[in-house]
């Protein structure tokens, strides 16, 4: 494993709320990143789809991590801003979010991620974001 994947499985693995959605790395290269999770009924909404917030979040982090595996070995990327198209319902056995990079700069990354909802092995398309990163050196948390 390359020490770039290293640090980033590393640092998702201290995402709680990942393992909150049973969310793992499937696949880590440079530029581009992909993370998958299974459906739960506790991650519906009221008509029996998965939330928004719950896709949304598995491409912001899949933005983030894809700008990370570009980043400069000792930064952190955040995000700055992103903007969700919801596409189709989220209906599905599984869902992935596969991102890549579109754009690297010296303090923002653009990035773009599509979501696919997983239902007897066949894709479909239920929502897209286009994201700014920023690269940041962390310091000590700031109380």
């Amino acid at each position: 494993m390359e020490q770039f994947e290293q640090k980033i499985r590393e640092s998702f693995s201290r995402q709680s709320f990942m393992r909150t959605l049973v969310a793992t790395m499937t696949n880590v290269s440079r530029g581009s990143l992909e993370i998958r999770f299974p459906f739960s009924p506790q991650l519906a909404q009221q008509n029996g789809f998965i939330h928004a917030g719950a896709i949304t979040s598995i491409m912001d982090s899949a933005c983030g991590y894809a700008a990370m595996t570009l980043a400069a070995e000792d930064a952190d990327v955040l995000s700055v801003e992103f903007k969700v198209n919801l596409l189709a319902p989220a209906l599905g056995d599984s869902f992935v979010a596969r991102a890549q990079v579109k754009r690297q700069g010296r303090t923002l990354t653009i990035c773009a991620a599509d979501a696919f909802a997983i239902q007897s092995g066949e894709e479909k398309l239920i929502a897209t974001m286009l994201a700014t990163m920023i690269n940041i050196i962390p310091s000590e948390p700031k109380r």
